[in-house]
Parts: C-alpha cells; structure tokens; sequence
C-alpha cells in the first residue's frame, strides 16, 4: 500500500504544551494583578501618584507576589487538574484566603503604616479574578475536541484495556479516542468500553487518514508481528506520534505501572534510567544542605512554642526517635516532634498512621496536619541520612512486610528517605495495601526522573500541601 501524505496535527496540543500554554497565561494574569494592585495603592492615597518614582519606591518584594501565587498553585500545571473547574476553583480561592489571612497576620504584627494594605490586597484581588477568568477560559476553549489530540488504541489486551479504562474514566478526558486496532480476527468490528475495534495492521494507515489520527498508544505485551511493526514505523513516518502504553501511564498518572508490568521491564526500563553520575549526587547533596540549613534558620523560632506546647500537654520527651531504613537498607534514628501518646505502640507492633489517629495528641494531631513535626528531619538531611526530596522514609518492620505483599517496594531504598517528596505531594497517607502500591508507583516514577528539577517540582508542591493540612 502506498505510504500516505502526513497528518497535519493544528492546535492539538502535548502535554508539555499544555503545561507551557498554562504558565504563560498565569504569568500574563499576575502581571496584569500586579499592575493592579499598584494602581489600587497609588490611587487610593492621595500623596501618591503612579509613577517612575512611585515604582522605584515600591519594595521588592511586592514584585515578587507573582512567585508566591505561582508556588502555591504548582498543582493546578497538572493537565488533569487543569481541566477541572472544581479543582481549579478551589486551588485559588484556598491560596487567595491563605495569602490574605498570612499578609493579614504579618500587617497587624508590624508597626503602623510601615506596610501596604491596599497594593497587597488589590493584588490578591486582581489576582483571584484574572487567574480564575484565564482558567475559565482555558478549560472552555483549550479542552475541547479541537485542541485535544486523536487516539488509536493499538492491541485490547490486558495492558490495553487497562489503559483505556484510566483514560475513559478520566473527566474531562484527555485525548479523543477514535477506536482501536488490533490484528485478532475475533475483535474486529467488536465494541469494547465503547470502543470500535476498526481493523488491524493492514489497515492502519487508512484509517489514521480517514479518522486525522494524531497518536497511536502501543499496549501490545506479547510479541508483535513484523507487518504490525512495519505498519507503526510507516505511522511514524507521516508523522503520527507512536508511544507505548506505560509511557503513556506514566504522563496521564504521573506513576510507574508496577502493577502490570514484569520484572524485565523494571530492569530495561527503570534500573537503567535511575543511574547518576557523580555531579548529579553532589549537586543534590549541596542542595539538601542549602534548604535544610535555611530550613533550620527559618524553623528555629518555633521549636520553644512546639516544645511548650508538648509539654503542656502530655510531658516529655518532646523529641521523639525511631530507626528507619535508608538508602542501601541501611538503618538510622528519625528525629520528629512527638505527636502521640507515651504509650501509643505499648504491644512494641509497629501500626499505620490513620486518620485523625485516636492514639495522637491534640497538639500532636496539629503538628501531623502541618507536618510541623517533621523539621526536626532538618538535621538528619544535614547529617546525610536524607534528602530533602524522597521516598518517605519507614520502619524496617514495615519495610519487611511490605516487600513480600507489594511488587518491587525495595527499589524505594535506591535512593535516600526524604522529609518530601512525589508521593508525599500527590497522595495522602497510605492505609491500604493497595493505596502502598499506588505509593510505590508514584515513589518510582520520581527515582525514574529524579533531578535537580524534579525536585524543585516536589518543593514546589509541598507549601500547598502543608495549608492544605493534609497530614495525617
């Protein structure tokens, strides 16, 4: 069969051009707010007038505002978040309170007049109208079929209907599914999850014309014929995008698919990704030292009021220890803020942390909801047990118990514990073995793409995490 023209793709934009298209809409926004906020403080007090002078004037770190709201949204450059007008919502109203309430708290804490009230919140102000107006638009306009990129689906085994059960249940959906292929004889013409299987190979080609296909997701897990394979590279050369089903997992979920996937493909696909050379382990550690060290400076203040409060409230000790499992398996003591009772594992049996844990403190309680009692970490990051950014660090029991119940769990130990990290940030505590499982994947995908930027990306994260009191 003769080889086709290439598809045009127009707007149908990828994923990282969705999170750049993203960005630079709120970058546009919060200047606009920002400029806002000026001419509400300028305007609003007759010795002032927006000028040159006005602007010199302004301090530093007003301009700055824009990084803040951009810091605490991180979430929302999440393609599927984005595209939730609930969650979107609700991200910026929650940062717009918590921007106005921490201003509010250090304005009444200063002298008179010697910050701004009105530029501060004509800023949030603005902030919260045009950033939700922009977002507004970009799930109107920028998630309809027009700008979302058209799918085959080639092969409905299990790893396909896998991957189109996540991508079907996902609201709004990512991609515009047209139907799938497969060369088994007894699907053809069949319907599955709603799905027209339309052919095999040997029609590929046509209907990726006939239909504008744009990518084709590959979930074939046995061994593909050499018509198929000729098939998706002459694909390829028009131009179609051809990726496989847990490149695709990993994008849509942001997790590595332990679940559905052997042995070999963690050997081939993630062993051989996670090596670093010897720069990429000294810049991370000269970071871990950089943030744990400011991290001890800013912290500082709150240890006597933490260390009070305890007291107070249950005695000592207030500084509570506990061997966990490192990097290579190796052991070491965790300091935290003690947040439950003196008796709270009196059978010596390590348990998971619950919801609103009946065995924690009231203060204790608080200090999990903010994961106030985890700054103490700061030293052992200083100490070189963790990282900053990580698995989340566990008991050796727990470690033991896991990784007879859940595929693959001591890769996590191929890299430092951390006081946060990819999990941490995108999942609540784990309770379940599935929810361990779900953990791991995202724990994975982190060591997978560990970086410099990566980890930034997790920091990033972590503040609205923490207003979000989503501790347990």
């Amino acid at each position: 069969m003769p080889k086709l023209q290439p598809i045009p793709s127009r707007f149908m934009l990828r994923h990282n051009e969705r999170r750049a298209l993203l960005l630079i809409g709120d970058i546009l926004t919060l200047i606009a707010a920002l400029v806002m906020g000026l001419l509400i403080w300028s305007g609003g007090d007759e010795t002032l007038r927006f000028s040159l002078d006005f602007l010199r004037n302004t301090p530093a770190w007003f301009f700055s505002l824009p990084i803040f709201w951009l810091v605490l949204i991180s979430s929302l450059y999440d393609e599927n978040r984005a595209a939730d007008w609930s969650q979107t919502l609700r991200v910026i109203t929650f940062v717009a309170v918590i921007a106005l309430a921490f201003y509010s708290l250090i304005y009444f804490f200063n002298p008179p007049k010697s910050l701004p009230r009105r530029g501060v919140a004509g800023f949030i102000g603005s902030a919260l109208v045009l950033n939700l107006l922009w977002r507004l638009i970009y799930i109107n306009v920028f998630t309809t079929p027009q700008f979302l990129r058209r799918v085959l689906l080639v092969g409905i085994g299990e790893t396909g209907q896998i991957i189109l059960r996540i991508i079907t249940s996902m609201r709004p959906m990512p991609f515009v599914m047209i139907g799938i292929i497969d060369d088994d004889p007894e699907k053809i013409n069949t319907e599955i999850m709603g799905l027209k299987v339309l052919g095999g190979n040997d029609r590929l080609l046509e209907i990726i014309h006939q239909y504008d296909v744009t990518d084709l997701i590959v979930a074939i897990s046995g061994k593909m014929s050499g018509n198929m394979f000729q098939a998706l590279l002459d694909a390829r050369e028009m131009g179609v995008d051809v990726t496989r089903m847990p490149v695709v997992y990993e994008e849509l979920l942001k997790r590595v698919p332990i679940r559905y996937l052997e042995a070999d493909w963690i050997l081939r696909s993630f062993i051989d990704q996670v090596r670093v050379n010897v720069f990429s382990d000294l810049s991370k550690r000269l970071f871990d030292l950089l943030i744990a060290s400011i991290g001890i400076i800013v912290s500082l203040p709150l240890y006597p009021l933490i260390a009070l409060a305890i007291v107070l409230e249950s005695g000592f000790p207030i500084i509570y220890t506990q061997i966990r499992m490192g990097r290579g398996a190796i052991h070491y003591s965790i300091y935290k803020f003690r947040t439950m009772r003196q008796d709270a594992e009196s059978n010596g049996q390590p348990q998971w942390a619950e919801e609103n844990d009946r065995r924690a403190t009231r203060v204790g309680l608080f200090l999990r909801k903010t994961h106030l009692d985890e700054i103490p970490q700061f030293f052992n990051v200083l100490k070189g047990e963790m990282s900053i950014v990580g698995p989340r660090a566990e008991r050796p029991e727990l470690v033991e118990w896991f990784q007879q119940h859940v595929p693959f769990y001591r890769a996590r130990l191929l890299v430092q514990p951390g006081i946060t990290g990819w999990a941490q940030v995108n999942q609540r505590y784990a309770a379940t073995i599935d929810e361990t499982i779900e953990k791991l994947e995202y724990d994975l995908y982190y060591i997978k793409h560990r970086s410099l930027a990566m980890d930034l990306r997790v920091l990033l994260r972590t503040p609205a995490m923490i207003f979000g009191l989503k501790g347990r």
